[in-house]
């Protein structure tokens, strides 16, 4: 087996028997081919016919239109990002710029939200709320606007969860209570017919109102109906900080009652109080595993996450939505119950201001009003003291005054954490975030470095770097394993008859360059990449190809699809 940086095309490598002449679309020569499965890699040709992958031999007596050398260089599958919020920058922008050139060539959405199902109300609420990226929602059902999105024209193929959020307004709106029979029968029946428009399962996003209001009960009962298609479950649990461990249990129990595969978005133990809580998290995990449960995770790479001062503010006052929950903001009483609360600490929410540990520790990067865009890079603690007012109350301000939840990092996690999450062999990896370009729309906001630097980041300080993990394993967790765990036909491994989704890259250089105070610059060392054996990047710049695909789950329908 190769070592983390080896890039010799002869040294640890095995070699494969030659095959006879034969004739290909494309011939990938000379390199050292990782095909997903974590084992030691060999010396290949790759052959390609159309859209799929023909051969993994020598292929030195065969033949093709186009051949490319990669000599030195790693190919392996397409790198999976299992959880994705591109498909706004994707309808503005379909090349996926940032991600591309990290290899990344399945996007996979669903934390909580999803394009469909929408009524009517909720396509003109998500319309009207719209920041700078702007496209038109013209769509009902959850397998139209994957399919609105993949007909746009897009670089990467595309995957989404029915997002448990979306099903909950859905039926109940945005109200602190439990759905009634029939809104939870229409639920079900709702997740039925995204399953069979190509849905992976059901995701969830639990801190946030209204999905916070959603009782254990009501996610088994839509998980099982994605169970009957073969679906999974998906989850941004309760609490990643005080009730880190009652959150997963509440996952495991969801994942076990409904019989279906179970996973952790973005696994971290967030807050110093916390740190010592990750290895109670994974031995949990490890156990369940072991008791034949089938439950998993996947991670960001970074010690900050990113999301809103939604998340530091009580999950009551946002009752009813946006506009329901800034009306309150405004009332004088409300807001200095607020303060209290954001200011209290508490097992029953998740606040992340208070896990930040300081005002200085929570970055703010996206504002929707023009006028407050000038304090984008700021921490809370500039602004405050800028404006001569608490933390809690500039939280609140910003928040009215923005007419959002606005876009903010906070910094939460310990470096030693985060290596010990990268080694676990059923850890998978997600950047939580869009993929872009550092142009134009995009240059109005500040997104986390994740977006341009998450998956670099695994291959080039984790496995180069640290040695954390092999360069096979970690290949093995951004392409196969994913792959297994959503059920995907044909995707995830190099072998003949899956898409050719292929990834050409030097071990010994690639890397991410973005911070936090400079977040869009790009990953270098990714030097080709194809989705559905076309290029989409050649000697790391863009072609402009856009052949990405809406890749189905487990339960799809083509006479679903259609209708």
């Amino acid at each position: 087996m190769l070592s983390a940086c080896a890039t010799s095309n002869d040294a640890g490598r095995h070699r494969v028997p030659a095959v006879a002449n034969q004739t290909y679309d494309l011939i990938i020569r000379h390199g050292t081919v990782y095909d997903g499965s974590g084992g030691a890699p060999v010396a290949a040709d790759v052959g390609v016919r159309g859209e799929r992958i023909a051969a993994i031999s020598d292929l030195s007596q065969a033949h093709a239109a186009r051949e490319i050398d990669a000599h030195g260089l790693a190919v392996a599958p397409g790198f999976v990002n299992m959880l994705s919020w591109a498909a706004d920058a994707l309808f503005v922008d379909g090349r996926s710029m940032s991600d591309i050139k990290q290899g990344v060539t399945l996007e996979v959405f669903g934390e909580g939200e999803s394009l469909g199902p929408l009524t009517a109300a909720m396509r003109e609420t998500a319309q009207k709320r719209q920041g700078d990226l702007k496209f038109p929602i013209t769509w009902s059902g959850f397998g139209e606007g994957m399919q609105a999105l993949a007909a746009h024209g897009i670089s990467p193929n595309i995957a989404s969860f029915v997002g448990a959020t979306t099903l909950r307004i859905h039926e109940v709106g945005y109200a602190d209570r439990a759905p009634n029979a029939q809104e939870l029968a229409n639920m079900q029946e709702l997740t039925r017919t995204a399953m069979r428009e190509g849905a992976l399962g059901v995701g969830s996003s639990l801190i946030y109102a209204p999905a916070f209001y959603a009782k254990t009960d009501e996610l088994i009962a839509i998980t099982k109906a994605a169970g009957e298609f073969g679906g999974g479950c998906i989850s941004h649990m309760r609490s990643e900080g005080p009730r880190l461990l009652e959150s997963l249990d509440e996952l495991i129990r969801i994942a076990s009652e409904a019989g279906v595969h179970g996973e952790v978005y973005h696994f971290k133990a967030a807050g110093r109080d916390n740190w010592s809580k990750q290895a109670q998290a994974i031995a949990k995990i490890e156990q369940a595993r072991k008791q034949g449960l089938d439950i998993s995770a996947n991670m960001y790479t970074y010690t900050a996450g990113a999301t809103g001062l939604d998340a530091a503010m009580p999950p009551w006052v946002q009752e009813g939505g946006l506009d329901e929950w800034i009306k309150r903001l405004k009332d004088a009483s409300i807001r200095q119950r607020v303060i209290r609360e954001i200011n209290t600490p508490t097992d029953k929410w998740e606040n992340l201001l208070l896990a930040a540990g300081k005002p200085e520790n929570v970055l703010l990067v996206a504002f929707k009003n023009p006028q407050l865009k000038p304090l984008t890079g700021k921490t809370l603690a500039d602004v405050a003291k800028m404006r001569g007012t608490s933390p809690a109350e500039t939280a609140i301000d910003l928040v009215i005054e923005d007419g959002s939840r606005v876009g903010t990092v906070y910094f939460l996690m310990f470096e030693d954490n985060v290596k010990q999450a990268v080694a676990l062999p059923w850890m998978a990896f997600g950047s939580d975030e869009g993929s872009e370009a550092p142009e134009g729309v995009f240059l109005l906001s500040r997104p986390h470095p994740r977006a341009y630097g998450n998956f670099a980041r695994v291959l080039g300080k984790y496995v180069r770097e640290e040695k954390v993990a092999t360069l096979p394993d970690a290949i093995r967790r951004l392409s196969a394993l994913p792959a297994r765990n959503l059920k995907l036909r044909d995707r995830g491994e190099l072998k003949a008859g899956n898409y050719a989704d292929i990834v050409i890259f030097d071990p010994a250089t690639i890397a991410d360059h973005a911070t936090y105070d400079q977040p869009q610059q790009y990953a270098t060392g990714m030097r080709d990449v194809f989705v559905n054996g076309v290029q989409v990047l050649k000697d790391g710049e863009h072609t402009g190809a856009k052949p990405g695909q809406f890749v189905h789950g487990p339960g799809w329908s083509k006479r679903a699809t259609a209708r």
